[in-house]
């Protein structure tokens, strides 16, 4: 028997099972159409013929994401999603009809994001950063761009110079804003930016400071020496493929530093300093020189 949503709306608290997360259950008994899995309160819980790749034997172990499909049926699959409930994640749109925006979250079934989810009006063809999550009225999972009722940065509790996962997710006036650690909000400053950076990428960064208002300041960069070290080591591989010279001087314009090595005039400065202390570089009247045998050679790239 395969349950629907309205066998199980009052169902709130799961036994076993966790609605829009992986979970882990128990094969009950194999059929012509797939598997049934012990779904605890939900009973048994169908994972179709065309979602497993192996065979699997009663009281087998198997990870599924649990979800309901069109028809409004409790379901399993091996298909991971790219984002289960709790989760951020920057997703295209795929069609958008009297019901709201439907995005590709990687499964069979679009995800949706009614109209009073959506911050601005979703277009198809356009991505955007949404919170994945169950509704509690009608147990469906569904997305909203309104991330600001996801956020709350009085709950952070970060040390600055802490290392943290970012989402880029929107570029305002004075830099851009990121969720941090798929919790909090923060937001890197545009004169502290020296590379470009793509709405939705997922990357690294650094805790800068925590302002009495909660507000937290980020980086891309390691503070103190870590920060110099990651900056200084791209000029080295930039030299070692321009044959260890750059005609560059302290003299050369921000513009043409920028360009060569995405930095700042300031922080280059700060990377040749430390790079010519090591006693890594020489610096001449008409640039910077590559000491022989400071550092080992740049392997030659595999692609074509």
């Amino acid at each position: 028997m395969i349950l629907t949503r309205a066998d199980k709306l009052l169902s709130v608290h799961i036994h076993m099972v966790n609605i829009g997360k992986l979970n882990k259950l128990k094969v009950v008994k194999n059929v012509d159409f797939g598997l049934y899995l012990d779904g605890g309160d939900f009973g048994e819980i169908l994972v179709p013929k065309r979602y497993l790749l192996q065979e699997y034997n009663p009281d087998d172990i198997i990870e599924v994401f649990i979800y309901y499909d069109s028809e409004d049926r409790i379901i399993a699959t091996t298909q991971i999603p790219y984002a289960v409930t709790g989760q951020f994640a920057d997703l295209n749109v795929v069609e958008v009809n009297a019901t709201g925006a439907f995005l590709d979250w990687g499964l069979q079934k679009d995800l949706l994001v009614p109209f009073n989810e959506q911050k601005v009006k979703m277009k198809k063809g356009n991505s955007y950063l949404v919170y994945v999550y169950l509704d509690d009225d009608t147990q469906r999972i569904i997305a909203s761009s309104h991330l600001e009722k996801f956020i709350d940065n009085e709950q952070a509790s970060f040390k600055e110079g802490e290392k943290v996962e970012l989402i880029l997710y929107e570029e305002t006036d004075i830099g851009y804003s990121a969720i941090i650690n798929n919790a909090f909000q923060g937001i890197i400053y545009k004169n502290e930016v020296f590379q470009k950076l793509k709405k939705g990428k997922a990357t690294t960064g650094f805790i800068k400071k925590i302002r009495d208002d909660k507000k937290i300041d980020l980086t891309l960069y390691k503070p103190g020496y870590g920060k110099i070290k990651e900056l200084s080591d791209p000029i080295i591989e930039i030299l070692q493929k321009m044959g260890g010279f750059l005609p560059v001087t302290d003299k050369s314009s921000p513009e043409t530093i920028y360009k060569l090595f995405g930095m700042s005039k300031k922080n280059y400065k700060k990377s040749i300093g430390a790079l010519y202390k090591k006693k890594l570089i020489t610096i001449e009247d008409t640039g910077i020189r590559l000491n022989t045998g400071a550092v080992k050679p740049v392997k030659a790239s595999n692609r074509n």
